[in-house]
């Protein structure tokens, strides 16, 4: 029988066990690898690809390969070492990621869900095959806003490949054959048969792969092939709802259908139209069919045109559309033409040789007639269409095969709806508004509206090759001057050559007008460094702005002292790496922590830890949402020795300050993988954000927090560790 003593022990023993336990679950690893080959026996001089396969938690995504570096988010990147024994075929491919633009990022990034793989081509030139490397890469979920970057190491050798003498036919395909998914590699148990997992830290110091190796480093494909995955898994979730995305780009071609009609080419097309099915039918029946063939036709004619258009782009093409100055700059200039022809400086037309042929066709009758009077009515149109039909090609040409698709055909359906429903409902004509000039003023203000999205594509140009022509202010006083002339010619201030006399302003118009106007007004105080969250995704990014009154007034808090007297009263010595790394809002801080502690201890200040990365979303989001309220800047600024530890940073530290990690072995000697290490080391957690109170003598104050965009728990936090470092002084002083 237990005794009482002996109970609480076992009871202390069972809760010690069961806290370590949870500790280290707190040390995440949403992200398995596992690699394989896309052919067991090659020849000497044949080539063969090495299949990297990632299995993602659920409600995880990771960041591909194939994006700007220098957007924010970390992409990941494959390091081979040089060996005699091979040779890289082009670049890194990741296959078939999906894509995002990020508000916050300002700009477009690609990442998996559920499943990922990447490949690369080699050419294998001895048969004592040897290949080693690293790769890095970082996991986020938005499920509490965390984020982790990794690094591991690889190898292949002629365990997974068997090569054979010289290669006498024709280089090998890269097919891959059907077998069973790679198991996952993890640190538990090795993978059976010919997959191995990642070599160990001592490896890299062999003759093969020694620290002073040549490493190549592999980045995002300029144009490669997409290859199909040797094996498929479930998608188990994503940051993003990219069917719902796809409907509201539906949703847009819709409406875009809709004005198309609107246009003078379009809307007299209407009544005669239907006039021919009812005036050459026998019955009202057939003329419904008739008018059902003809709506029908009319979708098929636009939603081919949207598969040819996928064909040609493709996802193929996605990084090649979305990045390069290229294409971007052209769809700048088709913008621009198609704004320039409903202006009416000249009209877009087709050959009339086409339109002959066609009507031709159209006059033979029956369903194959009335099919040829649908593609005439697309092309006598297209003066007017054509630049509606354009925009949304272009902008759904950007790498998604089904999107060009579905938008044709949202368009092609609200295009074909109107004569369908008319030749039901013949007595629905009469409600229809007479021709006029009020057509041509659609085009007017379409014209407006191609002009001011022309400058999206011509920004994103801007944005990647650093340009600087299309700066955030540069950008909005564009578009105030735009929309403010088209509110003008709302009101009948500004006339084309083409355009009729107005004698009076419709209500409809006045409402266009107010809603143009309002516009205008939003938009002006992004001038100064409003943030314009409902635009942020076809703006600029914030940080291209060059008069910025939130930073100004940031510094106006500070009591008015200039930026030198806050940095001599904040900071015991100048922060080392300040010359790249940067707090936000005007914080002054460190990014060393042993600087951290020093000062903490000179002033009798706690410290306040940020484990933060350069690619972490939800650390931005933090910043910008929780740390810019004025409660959260007081007590920062005020209370706290900042310190932001970078676990991403690739930045070499000092020969004397690298060092062999106890918790993994491996050597740290970056800025990035020395505080990941101490993350994990001191607290079990490998996430970001990550927030901890300590004082100069690394004691934490309080429970540390992570992802919370919860403005007064913040505060609480922030007040608790203050409350608890002035009692542990107190305590140390009696």
């Amino acid at each position: 029988m237990l005794t009482h003593t002996s109970s609480k022990t076992l009871l202390a023993v069972a809760l010690f066990w069961l806290f370590a336990i949870s500790a280290v679950a707190q040390v995440l690893k949403p992200a398995s690898w596992s690699y394989d080959t896309s052919k067991k026996q090659v020849a000497v001089g044949e080539e063969v690809e090495l299949i990297f396969n990632v299995r993602i938690d659920k409600d995880w995504y990771l960041y591909s390969s194939d994006f700007d570096p220098d957007l924010g988010p970390m992409v990941t990147e494959f390091k081979f070492a040089k060996h005699p024994s091979y040779e890289l075929v082009g670049k890194i491919v990741p296959v078939k990621p999906k894509k995002k633009y990020d508000d916050l990022w300002g700009g477009e990034y690609t990442y998996f869900v559920g499943t990922a793989q990447f490949r690369q081509k080699i050419k294998v030139l001895k048969p004592e095959l040897l290949i080693k490397g690293t790769y890095e890469y970082q996991v986020c979920t938005d499920v509490d806003g965390r984020c982790i970057p990794f690094d591991d190491e690889f190898t292949f050798t002629n365990k997974q490949i068997q090569v054979t003498g010289k290669a006498t036919t024709a280089p090998v395909t890269t097919d891959v054959p059907a077998k069973q998914p790679a198991q996952t590699i993890n640190q538990e148990a090795q993978p059976s048969g010919e997959l191995q997992s990642p070599v160990n830290a001592d490896t890299l110091t062999s003759p093969a792969f020694s620290q002073d190796a040549t490493i190549d480093t592999i980045t995002a494909p300029e144009n490669t092939k997409t290859i199909q995955p040797a094996t498929q898994q479930p998608d188990l979730g994503k940051p993003a709802t990219d069917k719902d995305d796809l409907w509201a780009f539906m949703l847009v071609a819709f409406g875009s259908g809709l004005v198309a009609l609107l246009t003078p080419c379009v809307f007299p097309m209407v009544p005669m139209t239907v006039s021919f099915f009812t005036g050459s039918s026998s019955s009202r029946g057939q003329a419904i069919v008739k008018a059902l063939v003809y709506g029908l036709s009319i979708i098929a004619i636009y939603t081919i045109i949207g598969t040819i258009v996928a064909r040609l782009f493709g996802a193929d093409g996605a990084n090649f559309i979305s990045t390069h100055w290229v294409p971007n700059v052209l769809f700048f200039l088709i913008f621009l033409i198609f704004a320039m022809s409903f202006f009416g400086m000249f009209e877009i037309t087709l050959p009339s040789s086409w339109l002959t042929k066609v009507d031709a066709q159209a006059d033979r009758g029956g369903w194959v007639g009335v099919f040829f009077m649908a593609f005439t009515l697309a092309l006598v149109s297209f003066s007017c269409t054509g630049p509606i039909v354009g925009s949304i090609l272009v902008a759904s040409a950007g790498g998604e095969t089904i999107r060009p698709v579905m938008g044709m055909f949202g368009f092609s359906l609200a295009f074909a709806l109107p004569f369908t429903l008319f030749a039901i409902f013949p007595s629905w004509l009469s409600g229809l508004p007479k021709s006029g000039g009020w057509l041509n003023s659609v085009k007017v203000v379409l014209g407006f509206i191609e002009l001011a999205l022309a400058l999206k594509f011509l920004s994103v140009a801007d944005q990647v090759y650093h340009w600087g022509i299309l700066d955030r202010e540069v950008y909005l006083a564009l578009w105030i001057v735009i929309f403010t002339l088209m509110g003008f010619y709302l009101l009948g201030k500004l006339k084309f050559s083409h355009d009729s006399d107005l004698k009076y302003i419709s209500v409809p118009r006045l409402f266009f007008a107010i809603v143009t106007f309002g516009f205008v007004i939003y938009l002006i105080p992004g001038m100064f460094g409003a943030p314009l969250k409902a635009l942020s995704g076809y703006l600029p990014p914030q940080t291209t702005q060059d008069f910025d009154l939130n930073a100004i007034a940031r510094q106006g808090n500070n009591g008015g002292a200039t930026t030198a007297t806050v940095v001599a009263n904040q900071l015991c010595e100048p922060p080392k790496y300040a010359d790249f790394l940067h707090l936000p809002h005007g914080l002054q801080g460190y990014f060393d922590l042993e600087q951290a502690k020093k000062c903490a201890a000179e002033q009798g200040k706690p410290i306040f830890i940020d484990f933060t990365g350069h690619g972490c979303v939800n650390c931005r989001e933090m910043e910008a949402n929780v740390w810019s309220d004025p409660a959260v800047l007081k007590r920062l600024r005020e209370e706290y020795v900042i310190v932001a530890l970078y676990v991403d940073d690739k930045t070499d530290l000092p020969e004397g300050e690298k060092y062999i990690s106890k918790y993994d072995g491996k050597e740290k000697a970056t800025i990035g993988k020395k505080y990941a290490d101490y993350q994990i080391t001191k607290f079990n957690v490998n996430a970001q954000p990550y927030y901890v109170l300590m004082d100069e003598n690394e004691n934490v104050l309080v429970r540390p927090i992570a992802y919370d965009l919860n403005v007064n728990n913040f505060v609480k936090f922030l007040d608790a560790g203050v409350e608890a470092y002035k009692n542990s002084q107190s305590i140390a002083q009696n």
